[in-house]
C-alpha cells in the first residue's frame, strides 16, 4: 500500500539548518504533487511548501520564503525539504503528503511526520 515515511528532524539552535527526507513507496511518485506541513504544540497544522508533480512548480507559505527549499527526486521517490535560518517558530512535527497531479486540494496519503525542535 502507498506509504510516505519521512526523516530528519531533530534539535537544532536558530540560525541552524536541517534538511527532511519524504521517501514514498506504493504509488507512481512522479505523478503526485507533494505538501510539507507542520503542526506546532497548541497550533493548527499549517502548508509550509509543496512541489507539482509536472513542471516542478514550488510553492511556499511567506512565512518560510527565502529560508526553506522544497524539492524532489522522482528516480528516488523521495521529496526533501532544505530548511535554513531556522527560527524557534519553525518548531514542530513536519509531515509530508501526497496528491495527485496538483498542490491544491485534499491529501491521498500522509506521513507520519518527523519533529524539529528549534531552541537554544
Amino acid at each position: 500500500q502507498a506509504q510516505l515515511v519521512e526523516s530528519g528532524g531533530g534539535l537544532v539552535q536558530p540560525g541552524g539548518s536541517l534538511r527532511l527526507s519524504c521517501v514514498a513507496s506504493g504509488f507512481r511518485f512522479d505523478r503526485y504533487a507533494i505538501t510539507w506541513f507542520r503542526q506546532a504544540p497548541g497550533k493548527e497544522r499549517e502548508a509550509v511548501s509543496c512541489i507539482s508533480s509536472n513542471d516542478g512548480t514550488t510553492y511556499d507559505a511567506d512565512s518560510v520564503k527565502g529560508r526553506f527549499t522544497i524539492s524532489r527526486d522522482n528516480a528516488l521517490n523521495t521529496a526533501y525539504l532544505q530548511m535554513n535560518s531556522l527560527k524557534p517558530e519553525d518548531t514542530g512535527n513536519y509531515t509530508c503528503a501526497a496528491r495527485f497531479y496538483h498542490c491544491q486540494g485534499l491529501m491521498d496519503y500522509w506521513g507520519k511526520g518527523t519533529l524539529v525542535t528549534v531552541s537554544s
